[in-house]
């Protein structure tokens, strides 16, 4: 069933291209949903609740995905059109980029508080007291980050296991969303969660970053920054894989990625990414336009991958 799930993995990426998230009655945010009613029974200040916790919600996800991928084996039809969905279920790649655009906009007017109100939809830094240029750098950052978590690394993972791998990726990234975060509730609990998070993205990530290198022209980038700058810096992020995306935007757009950032009550000095000028309102556009370009190479590459070995027969 290789041309079956190569095409749904590309109608799935066309419908997010097109569509962007469903307004209402999304799938993540159903499993989000479950995932918070399950921790309230099993919550517990330790590595192992947090661990069984994320095995039962990633093997619940990992088995409807082998049943669908089952059920559609000898039906190329029901497979292309279960790929196409599950793949627009998890991709993100549209809605990263217009909660992007809705910051540009009110930065671009000057309205400070409509741009630190959209910020929860990008980071889970406080926006409170936040400048121009902080909110700014912010959205780039969030940007090339989520680049690989919303739409490169399922895609990868897709290509990889197909619909499991679609289902179960989603589910991993969600959970890291949701408890993988240093907090003093979720700093044991979310242990597994954030790890298991980091496994997964590790190769797409990394994935990411040659395709911001060879995407850079099509934003008015440079390749050349691209590479230096992820090479050179993007081990300096406290992240195994976000600063590789980051710090390959940084070189790219010729920027100085970040600083200061304050979650909650914690505070994190971030290391410089990149040796360029920090981010104004007016390069959040071209770090969409990046992103984009990214993301849909990355379906490409993901068909072909999926077709790879009949091409070669």
């Amino acid at each position: 069933m290789t041309v079956p799930t190569a095409l749904g993995l590309v109608l799935g990426a066309a419908a997010d291209l097109l569509l962007g998230d469903p307004r209402r009655g999304h799938p993540v945010a159903g499993f989000g949903t479950a995932a918070l009613a399950l921790e309230r029974r099993t919550w517990r200040d330790s590595r192992a609740a947090g661990t069984a916790h994320v095995l039962v919600l990633t093997g619940a996800a990992a088995a409807l995905g082998t049943a669908l991928d089952r059920g559609t084996r000898r039906r190329p039809v029901a497979r292309t059109l279960v790929t196409a969905a599950a793949t627009w279920t998890v991709l993100g790649g549209t809605s990263l980029g217009r909660a992007a655009e809705t910051m540009q906009r009110a930065l671009t007017a000057g309205d400070l508080p409509a741009a630190r109100a959209a910020l929860p939809a990008l980071a889970g830094r406080d926006p409170r007291g936040l400048a121009e240029d902080d909110l700014a750098r912010a959205t780039v950052e969030s940007v090339a980050e989520n680049t690989s978590d919303a739409a490169v690394a399922p895609l990868f993972w897709g290509a990889v296991a197909g619909i499991p791998g679609l289902l179960t990726y989603r589910a991993v990234n969600t959970l890291d969303a949701m408890v993988g975060h240093r907090s003093p509730r979720y700093g044991r609990f979310g242990w597994a969660a954030a790890r298991l998070d980091d496994v997964a993205n590790w190769l797409p990530a990394r994935a990411t970053a040659v395709l911001t290198v060879a995407c850079a022209p099509l934003a008015g980038g440079s390749p050349r920054g691209a590479l230096r700058t992820w090479l050179r810096d993007g081990g300096a992020h406290p992240s195994p894989n976000s600063g590789r995306c980051e710090a390959a935007t940084a070189g790219a757009l010729g920027l100085r990625l970040g600083g200061r950032n304050v979650y909650g009550g914690r505070v994190e000095l971030r290391p410089a990414l990149g040796d360029g000028r920090p981010p104004t309102a007016g390069d959040i556009e071209h770090t969409v336009r990046l992103s984009r370009a990214v993301w849909i190479a990355a379906a490409v590459l993901a068909a072909t991958g999926r077709l790879a070995p009949l091409l070669r027969s």
